[in-house]
This record gives structure tokens, sequence and C-alpha cells, in this order.
């Protein structure tokens, strides 16, 4: 028999906008400044959302603290409401599609870094644990690196018994993602929507703009493999 094929992703920004859940801890934040601060729930929120966008991308807190004259001490506190709340997320509809027509014929894989309580708070959110077969919190493995080292990968294909030669993994992140599976002989799919700029030096990656190109791209590069090994 011949070995089962498998296709294992990223998490953020691969299967859904991170910035999904970025937004989800902004109101979060909101709520918590509503009920001890007396903030007005909407107007903080319109704060943040407006830095996330404009030129304080990366320091939204710092200048929501600005605008309604909080101490910038309080910035700890709240970093840690965005990353300890429990995230109100969505899969894209498009996401579904493409899960849902893998899974046919495909054992299906999340190989994700991050901090394991917080990812997993993600995927609960998301209700990802009944598209896939298997979820690997990167961190859990080897030494603690996470991607791009190996045990994460390996740990995936152990999980849905397949070879690096029938796996394919797709992902945002050249080095964690792209290099990390490709150093194990994993084909590989770098996700690069249009507008971003693909880096196109992700060596040996097949680049695509959407996530509906998946399927399609992933059966080739096996087929091609197969191919190659028969001849």
């Amino acid at each position: 028999m011949p070995d089962p094929r498998a296709i294992l992703f990223d998490l953020d920004d691969t299967l859904y906008p991170y910035r999904a859940f970025v937004r989800s801890g902004f109101r979060a934040v909101a709520r918590r400044l509503a009920v001890e601060r007396g903030l007005p729930f909407r107007s903080v929120l319109k704060v943040l959302r407006r830095a996330l966008v404009g030129g304080a991308r990366g320091r939204e807190l710092q200048a929501l603290c600005d605008r309604f004259s909080l101490p910038a001490s309080l910035v700890p506190e709240l970093t840690e409401v965005m990353r300890e709340h429990e995230p109100t997320l969505r899969l894209p509809a498009q996401t579904v599609r493409v899960l849902a027509d893998l899974r046919r014929s495909w054992r299906i894989g999340v190989v994700t870094n991050g901090t394991p309580r917080i990812q997993r708070r993600k995927i609960a959110a998301l209700g990802l644990s009944s598209f896939v077969d298997t979820l690997i919190y990167a961190t859990e493995h080897g030494d603690g690196r996470g991607k791009p080292a190996a045990p994460a990968f390996e740990a995936a294909l152990a999980r849905l018994g397949t070879t690096a030669r029938q796996t394919v993994f797709v992902g945002d992140d050249r080095c964690a993602d792209i290099d990390g599976a490709g150093a194990l002989g994993l084909s590989t799919i770098h996700l690069w929507p249009e507008g971003r700029g693909c880096d196109c030096a992700a060596a040996g990656a097949v680049h695509v703009q959407q996530l509906a190109q998946v399927p399609e791209t992933a059966d080739r590069l096996v087929r091609m493999k197969a191919e190659h090994h028969v001849v």
C-alpha cells in the first residue's frame, strides 16, 4: 500500500488572519477599561483599531494610554489581557471549504508556534479540531524552540503515519514554516497574499496567494515526487 498523503498547516495568518485575534484582544481591553476605569467601550475600541491600521501598529496600547491619559505602566497589564483573553474567532469560509475538500483524500494536521495555552484557546474558538486529524504545539516538542526546529514536524509525521515525501507543509513564514519543513524533505507551499511583496527567496517552495489554491498545488507536488521516486 502506498504511504498516505498528509498536509500540514501553520495556524496564524495561514488558516485565519492573525489580526482577528488582535481585534478580539482589543475588545477584551476595552471591556476591562470600561469596568475598571469607566472609559467608553466604543471609544477605546476605535482608538485601538485606528492605531492598528495607522502609524502606531505594534504600539496600539501605548497610543491608547496617550489618548486617554493613562499611565504607561498600564501597558504590560493590558498586554496580558490581550494574551490571556478567551478569543472570539471564526474560521474564514475559504478555510472551511479548503479543509473539507482536502479531508476527502488527505490526512490533515496543524503545526503552530506560540505559547501552547494561547494557541489552544485560538483553536478552540475557531472550532478547528473537527477539521483536522492532529494538532501539534511546536514548543512542546524537542528543546522547546518550536519551528523551524525538526521535532515538531517529526511529531506531526509520526501522528499522521506518513512520510516527508508524501507530506506538504503550508505556511506564511519563510523561516519557521518553509525552511523548517523543507529541511526535512517536505514539499512546501508559501502562502503570501497579493500585496505583501512576495519573497521568492524561499527556496524550493511554491508560492500561492490564496488558500483556495492549496489543494490543487499540494496534489501536484506529491504526484511529482511520486513520479520522480518511481523513476
